[in-house]
């Protein structure tokens, strides 16, 4: 995994032919953008589209955004331009759609580090978030996660009517009962190899943000991390879900000096509020605290 990869709790899609979107979407308080180059282009477009996503990529990224790009898929023959237009120290990262197996990350990771040495840029710098929009990629989740260490983000997308339902053919429910169980196993396969920060799907419904708030708060006792978003209404819900509140923030803190003092007295267990703790909650309290430092909410 690169060395620069970080916790995203919130994903914003934006077209990437739409120049003044681009331009304004940082205002809306995405963890990440993804420039999308892919569905919502059409084909005569794509030439241009590159050339405009390139100049915003650079622009913004010097200025701190941290942005994807969704690349058209392997099938389309136009992988490979999209890469090399878009590839340059600005870029954190790819989404790679409709991936069916581990060597299409590998192909791709050949051709970024390809694209990275010709843009003078470390091998490695861009990261890649496999799509798993098919049967076959979502049998092969773990073989896809552990393909490259460029994959830092992956997770299972469960969007109403798109690619995963119609491979899958489960009826979506907006309980998200039908898709729980693939969701987990998503969620297995890229923990078991060694994917840091995984995300999930969209919903899509812009106008339900109830169902939203329901749909991100399952999603996060999952474990999942983040959040893919179509709209800027829902920015501010993803990232309140997905970020630790304060009252957890103090607990984790709290176990960290009740387990210290317990050590400096000879034990390793030891009761607080009424339950026991050990180690294990050490180092349970100690992950997640790094992990809200990351995201800048615990200053030491």
């Amino acid at each position: 995994m690169s060395n620069h990869a970080k916790p995203l709790r919130s994903l914003l899609f934006v077209p990437g032919n739409k120049e003044d979107w681009m331009r304004k979407a940082p205002r809306y308080g995405a963890d990440a953008l993804i420039f999308d180059l892919e569905d919502s282009i059409p084909a005569a477009h794509r030439p241009q589209a590159r050339k405009m996503a390139r100049r915003v990529i650079e622009e913004l990224g010097d200025q701190g955004q941290t942005i994807f790009v969704r690349v058209s898929s392997l099938d389309t023959g136009e992988t490979a331009e999209d890469l090399e237009a878009v590839v340059c120290k600005q870029l954190y990262g790819i989404f790679l759609p409709k991936v069916l197996g581990p060597t299409d990350v590998v192909g791709v990771d050949a051709l970024l580090s390809f694209f990275e040495k010709r843009q003078g840029i470390p091998v490695g710098h861009t990261l890649i978030n496999p799509l798993l929009e098919t049967a076959e990629a979502h049998w092969h989740a773990y073989d896809i996660a552990k393909a490259s260490p460029r994959v830092a983000h992956m997770g299972g997308g469960t969007a109403k009517d798109a690619d995963a339902a119609r491979a899958l053919g489960y009826e979506w429910t907006p309980e998200g009962m039908e898709t729980y169980p693939l969701r987990a196993m998503m969620l297995m396969a890229v923990r078991a190899a060694g994917v840091p920060y995984p995300v999930s799907g969209l919903w899509v419904d812009i106008h339900d943000n109830e169902g939203l708030y329901a749909y991100a708060v399952q999603t996060r006792r999952l474990g999942y991390q983040g959040l893919l978003a179509i709209y800027p209404g829902q920015i501010a819900i993803i990232n309140e879900v997905f970020s630790p509140r304060p009252e957890d923030i103090a607990h984790w803190k709290k176990v960290m000096d009740v387990m210290a003092k317990a050590e400096a007295a000879g034990t390793t267990a030891v009761a607080l509020d009424g339950k026991m703790i050990d180690t294990a909650h050490v180092k349970h309290a100690r992950d997640h605290l790094a992990y809200a430092r990351k995201l800048g909410l615990v200053r030491d």
